[in-house]
């Protein structure tokens, strides 16, 4: 049911969750999760599969971006983007009681989705600066949808995601500007990975615990998960604090203290949402291993700062690990639950958790093994590949068909 689905507590009350209006055009634009789910786990997986000739030298694009960052915009800026978005557009309307955004105005920021990435991959004959105004128009529509929303449902709580979304809008116009006149995006990727992680922390901090806790009272009672706290907002408070210090200055002793110091505080946090007591619920079991991606990824940044491993080893465990892994599992609970299928993960879910796990493990271990980076790497796209293309294998008829929305 989805008001178990998507809710985020933020809010000190519960609006009721709306009704979804009679939606008689396509079914892909009758709720924001169909289009946006899909499209985001189908470009994951073809961006991956692309990136490998291309870091090879084996295939050129035209775009004005170098290889690398072509390949960490479209994963930063371009696949998370939709997947925020379609989670967003689902759960905004059971915090505001207000009616969810279908038909033309869902398709046309789908449509302004699909332009910014045509328009990014050849932005060496669009121009780097069209490539920027229309690519950077997705996150300023989601935005202003997303605050208009809010705003008008009173629901003032959840004004910080809009907060973060507008942070994640700045970085990508950092980073085409800084790309175009410093030939890299060095600092746009660090903000733009900060305001993900900030996310996970925020978002994935309170669901996390929230269908933990639910699922432990009904069906294995005993210690149930801390609920959200000074102690949550302490650690948040700290973490944007390290963030933007790492963003400014990504390595030395103070940054690498700072780093680890998050690192163990988010240990403490997932250990205080009894994921250990979860084993028999695999969709919820899949949140708490994904979370564990975030303190790892502050530990090995921590590690890079002092000069003891590669800054590809944390920002992988944060990108593939914790977004990966919490996108995989917000859209396959999201998706089960809004369409009324029971909350239950089949098999071939678990095999797309899996695979999310294998392309982490083999990720980070390509940056701290060079000697085996090659094979590594592909079987870290494979992975990858596999786990989103699964899910739209999967979930697409689920996604696809009509049936009353939840």
């Amino acid at each position: 049911m989805s008001s178990t689905t998507v809710e985020s507590s933020t809010a000190p009350k519960r609006n009721p969750v709306p009704r979804y209006r009679s939606h008689t055009g396509w079914t892909v634009l009758s709720a924001g999760f169909r289009p946006f789910f899909m499209l985001g786990a189908v470009f994951a997986a073809v961006a991956v599969l692309l990136w490998l000739p291309v870091y090879h030298g084996e295939l050129t694009l035209q775009t004005a971006f170098a290889p690398r960052d072509w390949h960490v915009h479209e994963m930063l800026y371009g696949y998370l983007p939709a997947v925020i978005t379609g989670f967003l557009l689902t759960a905004i309307p059971n915090w505001t009681g207000r009616l969810p955004l279908q038909g033309r105005p869902l398709l046309t920021l789908v449509l302004i989705w699909l332009a910014g990435r045509l328009c990014v991959t050849f932005s060496a004959d669009t121009g780097w600066l069209i490539a920027l105004l229309v690519d950077a128009s997705f996150l300023l529509a989601v935005a202003l949808a997303a605050a208009r929303e809010i705003v008008a449902g009173k629901n003032w709580r959840n004004l910080n995601v809009v907060a973060l979304l507008s942070l994640l809008l700045i970085g990508n116009i950092a980073f085409h500007i800084e790309a175009h006149f410093n030939g890299a995006a060095d600092y746009g990727i660090r903000a733009g990975i900060a305001v993900v992680i900030m996310l996970i922390a925020l978002i994935g901090g309170r669901i996390t615990p929230s269908f933990t806790r639910n699922w432990l009272v009904r069906e294995n009672p005993g210690r149930l998960p801390q609920p959200f706290n000074k102690v949550d907002m302490v650690i948040l408070a700290f973490s944007a604090a390290t963030l933007l210090l790492w963003i400014v200055r990504p390595s030395g002793q103070v940054t690498g203290s700072a780093l680890a110091m998050a690192g163990v505080l988010h240990l403490v946090r997932l250990a205080r949402w009894a994921g250990d007591r979860t084993w028999r619920d695999r969709l919820l079991l899949v949140l708490h291993v994904g979370y564990f991606f975030v303190p790892l990824g502050f530990l090995l940044g921590a590690c890079a700062a002092f000069g003891l491993a590669p800054a590809s080893a944390g920002i992988h465990a944060w990108m593939v690990g914790g977004a990966g892994l919490m996108t995989l599992a917000v859209m396959t609970r999201a998706s089960l639950g809004h369409t009324g299928q029971k909350l239950e993960a089949s098999w071939a879910t678990q095999a797309v958790y899996l695979a999310a796990l294998v392309a982490v493990a083999t990720r980070i271990g390509a940056a701290l093994a060079p000697a085996l980076s090659d094979p590594l790497l592909h079987v870290a796209a494979l992975g990858w590949s596999v786990a989103f293309l699964g899910f739209a294998l999967s979930y697409g008829p689920t996604l696809l068909a009509r049936g009353k929305l939840h």
